[in-house]
Parts: C-alpha cells; sequence; structure tokens
C-alpha cells in the first residue's frame, strides 16, 4: 500500500516540471514508503542495547548465585598417582631361546583397558579399605554417611558383612578416577576426598595394593606351572630310562656294536645333496623368472637390477632427445648441428638395443646353467638316496631307538634345568608395573574451580540474560517504530518527533507575556519549536509541517484534528508545536483546545481558562473574547478549553460546533484542533467527520498496538480522513531511528525556500 506521501511527491514531481522555473528538486530520499521489516543481526541488536540493563541485572543475579554456591561448596583434593603398565612374557615361565616367549602382536588398547578395570576392581577395593582402615576414618565415614540414609552399616566391626561392603566400595569409587593416557603405557590415578592427606595415601595404597596383587598372582601362577612341571618330569624320567633299555636290548639282540664311517658319511652325503637340491632349486627358479622376463624384450621388468652401461645410455639419450628438438625448432632439419644431433641419437639406440640384447641373452645363459646344475645335483640326489635305502633295517631302526633316547634325554635335562631356574626367574620377571609418580599432598584444591565456575555462571548469566530479553521484547505489545505503527494500523507515519521532555532536561524560561503569572514557567517547555528553534524537536515538528502541506495535491489541508489512542501521549504537546511552526512561515494558525475534560493549552501558553471554547459553544462569551492571541508570534491565535461544562460529547456535536469550524475555515489558513484521546471518549470520533485531515498521535514504547489498531478502527468507521501517525518521544540516538530524523530535517530545509511556499499557496 503506498502512503499518502508517496502519491503526493509523484503530484509534486509531476507539477515541478511545469511551475517550478527555479527547477529545485524535490529530495527523493525524504519521502520512502517503508518496506516489510526483515529480521536482521541488526535487529538483534537493537533489541540487546534496549534491554541491556536487563542482561547485566540477570547475568549479576546468576554470577552472584554461583559465587555464594562456590564459596559453600566443601573443598575437595585431587591426589594423582602414575604407574607404567609393562609388555610381559605370555608364558608363565620365561624360558631362553623360546621362539613362543616373545609375543609377536599385543593388543595395546585390550591391554591398558584390562589393568584400568583391575584397578577398579572390588577386591583391590577392599584391599585398599583394609589396609589404611577406611572403616574406621571418621571424614571417610562421615561422607559416606551423607550421601547414604541414616542405619547403622558403618559401625565398625571386626568383619564387613555384603552390605557393609557394597556401602564401603560404593564410596570408595566415588571418588576414584583411572585413565589411561592415550599413546602410552601409563594410567593415572585420581581420588577426590576433602581430605589432601586422606586422598594422596588412598593414591599411594592403590598403587601398592595393585603390584602386590599383580605380583602375587602372577608368582602364584608360575609356582602353579612349576609344581605341574616336576610331575611331568617325573614321567619324562623315568620314559629315558625305558628308551635306553630297548636300545641296549636291541644292540644285543642284533649285534650291533656301534654304527661305521661309510654309513655315517652317506647320511651326511645325503643331507648336503638335500640342501644343495633345495639352493640349486631357489636359483634355477630365479633365472628362469629373470629369462621370463627378458623374454618381453622390455630390460626394465627384469628381476635383477638394471645395467649401469644401460642407465647411461638411457641418460644419454635424453639429453641427445632434448638437444635435438631444442635445435631442431630452432634451426630446421637441415641445421649441421641437428644432423650431428640425430646421428649420435641414432647410435645411442642402437648401443641400447645392442645392450638390451646382450643382457636378454646373458639372463638365458645362466638360466640353462641353472637348470643343467639342478638336473645334475637332482641325479646325484636320486643315487644318493638309493644307496641310503640299501642300508640294513637294523641299522635304520637303531637310529630310530638311539634318537628317541638322546631327544628325552635332552628334553629331561632341559625342563630339569628350567625347573631349577624357575623359582628365581617367575620372582624377578613376574612384576610389570613401574611405579612413575608417587601421589603427593594437594596443596590446592581440585574443586571448586572458582575462576571456572564463576567464568561459567557469567557466560551461563549472559546467555539466560540475552533470552531473558529476547523473552520481553517479544512480550513487549508497544509501538516503538515507525515500522512497526504502519505494520499495526496500515497507516503512514507522517512524522516522527523525539524525546525531549524528560526529568533530567534543562528548563526553559521564556518570556511571561502576563496572560497567568500563576503558572510555572517550567511547564512551558512543550513551546521547543519556538524557543529552541534548533533543536532536534523542532526540526521534527518542522518536517511534520511538511508533511502536512505535501499530504493533498490540491491544496493543504485548513482544518486538522489531532487526538491520540490513549491518554498521555503527547498529543496536546504536538498540537501546539504545530500551529508555532506552521504560523512561523507566516500562515494564519488557530489553535482551539477541544479537550474540554482534561485542557492543557492554556497551561502551555500561560493563558487563564476564563472565556473559552466551552463558553463559547455554551452562548455565554463571543468570539472575540474567547480568541487568545499569542505576542511572539501575531499570526498564532489560540482558543482555550475554558471552563469545563458538564456535557462536553453534547457540546462538541452541536451545529454550533459545525458553525464555528465552517467560519473558522474561512478566516484562517489552518485550524488546529486539540482533541481528547479516541479510546476514552467520542469526542474525536464526533469532530472527525467536520476535519479534513487527522493526525493520530501515539508515544513510543508506551502506546500498545492493539491501542494504536482500536483508535484507527474507530475513526476509519465514520469515514474520517487520517492523514497519518504520529510517533512521539522516540530516542533518536538508536540507530533505528537516525535515517527519519535526517531524512525529515531534509524534507523540512527543502519545503521552507520561497519558491515552494509559492507553489503550496497557488494550490
Amino acid at each position: 500500500m503506498k502512503s499518502k506521501l508517496l502519491q503526493l511527491r509523484q503530484s509534486a514531481l509531476t507539477r515541478n516540471s511545469t511551475e517550478n522555473p527555479l527547477q529545485i528538486p524535490v529530495p527523493v530520499e525524504t519521502y520512502v514508503s517503508i518496506p516489510q521489516p526483515e529480521t536482521t543481526i541488526r535487529d538483534y541488536w537493537i533489541t540487546l542495547r534496549k534491554r541491556l540493563w536487563t542482561v547485566v541485572a540477570f547475568a549479576v543475579v546468576v554470577l552472584t548465585i554461583t559465587t555464594i554456591v562456590t564459596f559453600k561448596t566443601t573443598p575437595i583434593y585431587d591426589a594423582v598417582g602414575r604407574i607404567a603398565i609393562n609388555r610381559q612374557s605370555l608364558d608363565a615361565l620365561p624360558f631362553k631361546d623360546d621362539a613362543s616367549n616373545s609375543a609377536p602382536y599385543e593388543d595395546y588398547t585390550i591391554d591398558m583397558e584390562t589393568q584400568v578395570r583391575i584397578l577398579h576392581s572390588d577386591n583391590l577395593a577392599m584391599r585398599v579399605i583394609s589396609k589404611l582402615g577406611l572403616d574406621k576414618n571418621p571424614s571417610f565415614i562421615q561422607v559416606s554417611k551423607a550421601q547414604a540414609p541414616e542405619n547403622d552399616v558403618f559401625k565398625t566391626s571386626p568383619t564387613f558383612d555384603t552390605h557393609l561392603e557394597s556401602e564401603l566400595i560404593d564410596r570408595f569409587r566415588a571418588g576414584l578416577r583411572v585413565t589411561a593416557v592415550n599413546n602410552t603405557r601409563l594410567i593415572e590415578i585420581h581420588y577426590l576426598s576433602p581430605s589432601p592427606e586422606l586422598a594422596a595415601d588412598v593414591v599411594n595404597a592403590i598403587v601398592s595394593s595393585y603390584i602386590e596383587q599383580n605380583y602375587q598372582t602372577k608368582f602364584e601362577s608360575a609356582m602353579q606351572t612349576s609344581d605341574w612341571l616336576s610331575r611331568q618330569l617325573e614321567d619324562l624320567k623315568l620314559k629315558v630310562e625305558t628308551s635306553q633299555e630297548k636300545l641296549i636290548r636291541f644292540q644285543r639282540e642284533k649285534g650291533i656294536v656301534g654304527i661305521d664311517d661309510k654309513q655315517n658319511l652317506t647320511t651326511s652325503k645325503l643331507d648336503e645333496l638335500s640342501k644343495e637340491l633345495d639352493m640349486v632349486e631357489a636359483d634355477r627358479i630365479e633365472k628362469q623368472a629373470n629369462y621370463e622376463l627378458a623374454a618381453t624384450g622390455d630390460p626394465e621388468l627384469m628381476a635383477r637390477s638394471p645395467s649401469e652401461m644401460l642407465g647411461h645410455l638411457r641418460e644419454r639419450e635424453s639429453t641427445l632427445k632434448q638437444d635435438y628438438v631444442q635445435y631442431k625448432t630452432q634451426f630446421g632439419d637441415g641445421y649441421p648441428k641437428v644432423v650431428e644431433l640425430k646421428r649420435q641419437l641414432d647410435q645411442v639406440q642402437g648401443d641400447i638395443k645392442a645392450e638390451v640384447q646382450r643382457m636378454a641373452t646373458q639372463i638365458k645363459n645362466e638360466y640353462l646353467a641353472a637348470q643343467q646344475r639342478e638336473n645334475m645335483v637332482r641325479a646325484r640326489m636320486e643315487a644318493q638316496e638309493r644307496e641310503a635305502n640299501d642300508l640294513s633295517q637294523n641299522a635304520i631302526e637303531f637310529n630310530i631307538l638311539k634318537r628317541d633316547v638322546d631327544t628325552n634325554r635332552q628334553l629331561y635335562e632341559g625342563l630339569l634345568q628350567r625347573l631349577k631356574e624357575a623359582s628365581l626367574e617367575a620372582g624377578l620377571r613376574s612384576n610389570n608395573v613401574r611405579i612413575v609418580d608417587s601421589a603427593r599432598v594437594p596443596l590446592a584444591p581440585a574443586s571448586p574451580d572458582i575462576p571456572r565456575n564463576l567464568g561459567i555462571g557469567l557466560i551461563l548469566g549472559l546467555c539466560g540474560g540475552v533470552g531473558l530479553a529476547f523473552l520481553l521484547e517479544s512480550l513487549d505489545n508497544t509501538v516503538r517504530t515507525p515500522e512497526q505503527a504502519e505494520l499495526s494500523s496500515g497507516l503512514s507515519v507522517v512524522g516522527i518527533v523525539p524525546e525531549f521532555m524528560r526529568a533530567n532536561a534543562p528548563r526553559l524560561y521564556p518570556i511571561n507575556f502576563g496572560r497567568s503569572p500563576s503558572v510555572p514557567l517550567a511547564t512551558r517547555q512543550e513551546l521547543i519549536a519556538e524557543l529552541r528553534p534548533n533543536s532536534e524537536a523542532a526540526e521534527s515538528y518542522r518536517s511534520l509541517r511538511t508533511s502536512i502541506l505535501l499530504s493533498s495535491a490540491d491544496a493543504p489541508p485548513k482544518v486538522l484534528l489531532v487526538t491520540s489512542p490513549l491518554p498521555q501521549e503527547g498529543k496536546t504537546t504536538t498540537s501546539v508545536n504545530m500551529a508555532i511552526v506552521l504560523a512561523q512561515r507566516g500562515s494564519r494558525v488557530l489553535l482551539v483546545d477541544a479537550d474540554l475534560r482534561r485542557p492543557g493549552v492554556h497551561h502551555m501558553f500561560g493563558l487563564d481558562r476564563g472565556d473559552g471554547l466551552s463558553t463559547l459553544l455554551a452562548g455565554t462569551s463571543t468570539l472575540d473574547s474567547a480568541l487568545k492571541s499569542y505576542p511572539a508570534l501575531p499570526t498564532l491565535s489560540i482558543v482555550p478549553a475554558g471552563p469545563m461544562p458538564p456535557n462536553p460529547a453534547e457540546m462538541l456535536d452541536a451545529s454550533k460546533m459545525r458553525s464555528l469550524i465552517a467560519q473558522w475555515r474561512e478566516d484562517y489558513d489552518h485550524v488546529i484542533i486539540d482533541t481528547p484521546p479516541t479510546l476514552t471518549v467520542t469526542d474525536p470520533v464526533l469532530l472527525s467527520v467536520a476535519a479534513d485531515s487527522i493526525i493520530l498521535v501515539i508515544r513510543s514504547g508506551k502506546t500498545t498496538k492493539e491501542a494504536l489498531r482500536r483508535a484507527s478502527e474507530l475513526l476509519l468507521q465514520v469515514n474520517a480522513r487520517i492523514m497519518g501517525v504520529v510517533v512521539n518521544g522516540i530516542d533518536l540516538g538508536s540507530p533505528d531511528h537516525y535515517y527519519y530524523y535526517y531524512g525529515a530535517k531534509g524534507a523540512a530545509e527543502y519545503y521552507d525556500n520561497a519558491h515552494i511556499t509559492t507553489v503550496v499557496e497557488k494550490n
């Protein structure tokens, strides 16, 4: 919906080309239609600035509560100790020269997690409780009782029942924290307690008990293995004796005294040939692979180191190719240097082919030689096997028995030696836990962390304050900006007036014109358009004057009715200053105080309440006696409200009032009628039908959206011609209103020039 200001601006632009010989440009930036507002980061920032003290107060409250809770919290001390878990043998006994003794792979994560769980075990917890006598420790039991219901479970006794053990273990675990340090074999043990000495004692007791338990467990396991091994040695000893008896019996039965040198030589040769066959077969396989790769013709695929000469030839070829291409590009094919490079390149390529062929021939010869050698060794091996098979069956059986005896004897002697070393070695190597750092008595409590808690409290307070600020903003139903006024009422904003009547504002002392000496001069600060013409508020009223004069395409409205939705919204101040700024440009202006219930115009001008509008309508006075002049502005006339009548609405709705308005319309250029609030009485609705335009005044931050909407609906129901809304009491220091102020200021300065005044008067 286009505003009336925009329509008038378009009309003024049309007239400008025909009626403006000076071609004074109409400031386009002054009259704009306000777009629909979109929430931006700037809107959030404005909300935070407006609700700054809400955010600060909420943050202070939260910070205060956090501080009180922090300083009332019992200090908790954190003692920490560190141990290292080294790798250990997988076997119970560390046999020498045993390949299975060293684990090729170990899951580090599972190993460390297992040790952490052991440190959290109930068995270890009860060991520490019994070792330190925590069941009799007052501080330990006191904290436990504070967490548990009142009962007799913590009464000390020589033995612990199940319920007591459960309570003690739960309390013990409440302060215990065991963590494995990432990418290391270190484990940190923390214990939290109100007593720093107790915290350190518990950590050290946990470490010592864990080491003792670890040592005891592994030592007992080693001893159990040693006992089992002792029983196995008895059986093995019996087997050795039995095998020796069988060997001696066999020698006696077969008449075998010993094994001759020939048989030993045959067996030795057979072993050597077997090893040699494996070697030559592997060599033949390697040579065959090289030969098959060489058959492809690509020397780079050979399974051997490339020839050094071939490498040099490749480098020479690459260099010649680069030079050849370079010279050929610069000088062409016939250049002597190019011909020489071509000849050298062909020669190098020929050498490369020859070297490749030579390498292939060499690899082939090596393969054939390896194949021939394998065949020869295989033939010798087969002959030696036949010779070995010819050995007598008695010798074979004898060797079997002898080997059995030797094997049993060696195993028996080895196990006997390990059994003697078992106890000592198990004791020395069973413990793989090393203390890195013993726990020390902490000097400062770990909690509460005062800086952290205060920081968190401050952050939470600020975040909560911001949330509260946005919540209050969403619940705020008052009109604060011109955009909100337009959206709520559907009317255009014709002016904005900054807040200038504050409690700490400087008092203005104008000249007293002798009308009412008893009126305090301090109340006349509402006449800011006259007393402080260079102020922002005076500039805003001049901007409003511009909007009024340009509100109609034919001629400016003569009878202006000023009202507001509710009381105390600045309608009387707006009416007075509108009359002043219109009179300052030379127009004949009549200001009528039609608020017969709570008049205020006479206070502002220092007039008495003798004759006025009420006496004029009642017929007890004449127009000349009711009409007051203002010496500071000769073109300004005032009709005060007069004494309060018993029936204001009936008097204003009478034909006498319509006749007066018709007469004033002929005698004055502008008639400004100040009326009561629309939502409290019907007076402004009754007078609106006789007015050319109606200005609805609201106060920023006080007038609700519902009140503004309802007031505009009441006036529109009687077909009142509402010019627009004046937003009063705006803080121009806010970035939201900076644009409006300077846009309005530019319009006022433009409109005040003589040529535009002539155009308006002509219309």
